[in-house]
């Protein structure tokens, strides 16, 4: 990504506000992990997809307005010798210019007076905040911090979530995301590859996760785009597993769901894979329905399709397959053996921040997961086939189809 994305991002951003509103987003603070050690720094993802700028203690401060020439100032943390001795180099401002295309940057002693005296001119009657919380004894953010500031001292502001504009900003893929999201896919193949190739009974999970770690890391994604789930035996039965011990027996399938980080684009990709190289008879049936139910998918989905009918489909075909084997006698059984949604959208974030309804239509440039799991507890046998749909101008395309994917795919690499 260059500056021109990022400028274009909050362009588009501060155009949905009322011309008398300020946005405020945070990059987040370090987290403290135990005593005096941190866990690393990762920025807030909406601060990331609209500045670029990798620092902690960072703020966007950005004036609302249609059609007006950009109106912003950037605060980041002042120059500090010895703390950049101990923990890297801050953002400079002439780095962070670069970086986001903001030309007015500050440094964050800065922040409270701008802020103060934008609120007391009588201009301004609204401030935007990204008022995240997945539960109501969360601490509170950088936002909710401010938010409880501003109605202490400014009780006539109006405090409004900022989160629906920037959702309906990230729904659609600009032409540099798709590019990273491309990469990103060749570097999360090589890291599935590396562990059908090296997987055999006896290896820990943790063996297979060093094999996908070495794999991703060398072709260039640092991180991974969430904590890789790699599971075998009963461990498949938990959807978002994070353990590492478990030994693989003869017999046993693989369940992965991972994906890597690379230029800011996630995806997330699952496959599954018996650990001795062949799919036995029951694993073969269950996978070929997976297979066959991802196949119409990719056939049928097309801008205007309800982003809702993904999901459905995606278990009717499925169900009808699993009745043909004699698995589902009634619709109804369908819950046993699909225990999780088929669709999901993937960007900046692995579960990506958007603002999508069920009966919102497909349009191109959208990204998400076509998400097929099957979990027959009866037989030990829980996977996923997860790949990644771009949705183009008449159809769709699966940005993950050369990592290995049919049956006879999987067994020819595992050779």
């Amino acid at each position: 990504m260059d500056k021109s994305f990022y400028a274009g991002n909050r362009q588009a951003l501060y155009a949905r506000l009322k011309e008398d509103a300020l946005a405020v987003v945070f990059s987040g603070v370090l987290i403290r992990q135990t005593n005096d050690q941190y866990y690393q720094f990762f920025a807030d993802r909406n601060f990331m997809y609209l500045t670029g700028i990798d620092q902690s203690e960072a703020v966007l401060l950005g004036y609302g307005g249609k059609g007006a020439e950009m109106k912003e100032t950037l605060f980041i943390p002042a120059p500090d010798l010895r703390w950049e001795k101990w923990n890297g180099q801050r953002v400079k401002a002439d780095e962070a210019t670069e970086i986001s295309g903001a030309q007015d940057v500050k440094y964050l002693q800065d922040f409270k007076k701008q802020l103060d005296q934008a609120l007391m001119s009588g201009g301004y009657s609204t401030v935007y905040l990204p008022l995240v919380k997945f539960s109501a004894d969360e601490p509170d953010s950088p936002a909710y911090q401010l938010a409880k500031y501003i109605r202490d001292r400014f009780p006539h502001i109006i405090i409004k979530d900022l989160m629906p504009h920037v959702k309906a900003l990230r729904v659609i893929k600009k032409p540099c995301e798709i590019v990273a999201m491309r990469k990103a896919e060749e570097i999360t193949g090589a890291g599935i590859v590396a562990m059908m190739r090296a997987a055999k009974p006896g290896m820990t999970e943790l063996d297979l996760r060093a094999e996908y770690m070495y794999a991703i890391m060398k072709n260039g994604a640092a991180l991974p785009g969430s904590i890789p789930i790699i599971a075998t035996g009963v461990n498949n039965f938990c959807i978002h597993y994070h353990g590492h011990d478990s030994i693989a027996q003869d017999g046993d399938m693989i369940l992965n769901d991972v994906g890597v980080n690379y230029n800011h684009m996630v995806t997330d990709v699952s496959r599954g894979w018996p650990v001795n190289g062949r799919f036995n008879d029951r694993q073969r049936a269950l996978y070929q329905c997976a297979v066959e139910t991802s196949k119409h998918m990719f056939d049928i989905i097309k801008p205007g399709m309800p982003m809702g009918d993904v999901d459905a489909i995606i278990k009717r075909v499925n169900y009808e397959h699993m009745r043909d084997m004699g698995l589902c006698k009634t619709w109804d059984d369908i819950g046993k053996y699909m225990w999780h949604g088929g669709a999901h959208h993937i960007g900046f974030d692995v579960h990506d921040v958007v603002e999508i309804a069920m009966d919102t239509s497909l349009a191109p440039g959208m990204i998400f997961c076509v998400d097929i799991g099957i979990y027959v507890e009866d037989w030990g046998i829980g996977f996923r086939l997860e790949d990644n749909c771009l949705v183009t101008e008449d159809g769709c395309e699966n940005l993950s189809k050369d990592i290995p994917f049919t049956i006879e795919d999987i067994e020819a690499v595992m050779k």
